[in-house]
């Protein structure tokens, strides 16, 4: 197969109490699997594009075949923004930033609680499924995306994500969307972050 789920970097329980033990399983082993499963069959067709990262594929839509760029555009999203997803997430995570994220933060939004006031305000208005970035484009910016969209696709770096699907939340905090908004900063990977605006900079 052309792409496949990476495993999760820590086990299904280690975000509790912030993400539930369920929704993990759910969420990575089901909801992800679906979208790279419903990637692989569309790149069947144009077996060429396997040769292509995921993330490159999100990058250039605009080349992938119309037959399958709808698919390619959902389905590649929902790996790239889940595979991004568990990576910036770790057990014991949260706290304030480190390193030149803190600063940039602190340069661009005045401070680290303006920042997650204003992510969360974006993404708790976020119509439907999608989700919240934080992007890089000169200075940090905050958007918002429908469905699986990455920013990519708009040639931004996504250097952190919140995923706003219900699946992503219901479990544990049903229809309470901001109360996972401010629980989920206490999971957040402050390394991986900066590892991830490091290279954002670099684009």
């Amino acid at each position: 197969l052309a792409y496949e789920v990476p495993a999760l970097p820590y086990d299904y329980a280690a975000l509790e109490p912030h993400i539930d033990e369920a929704t993990m399983k759910l969420h990575h082993d089901k909801h992800h699997q679906a979208y790279v499963t419903k990637l692989n069959a569309p790149i069947e067709k144009h077996p060429e594009l396997a040769q292509h990262s995921p993330e490159d594929l999100i990058r250039h839509l605009n080349t992938v075949p119309e037959d399958i760029r709808t698919a390619v555009r959902n389905n590649g999203g929902g790996h790239v923004n889940h595979t991004m997803f568990w990576s910036i997430m770790k057990p014991n995570g949260g706290g304030e930033p480190t390193g030149a994220i803190a600063e940039q933060i602190k340069q661009d939004f005045g401070s680290f609680e303006d920042f997650k006031t204003a992510f969360n305000t974006a993404a708790g208005a976020q119509f439907g499924s999608g989700w919240g970035w934080l992007v890089w484009d000169g200075k940090l910016k905050i958007v918002t995306t429908a469905n699986q969209d990455n920013p990519l696709t708009n040639g931004h770096f996504p250097i952190l994500g919140n995923d706003v699907w219900e699946h992503a939340y219901y479990l544990k905090y049903q229809n309470k969307r901001p109360d996972y908004l401010a629980a989920w900063w206490n999971t957040v990977n402050w390394d991986e972050v900066n590892k991830r605006f490091e290279k954002a900079r670099q684009k």
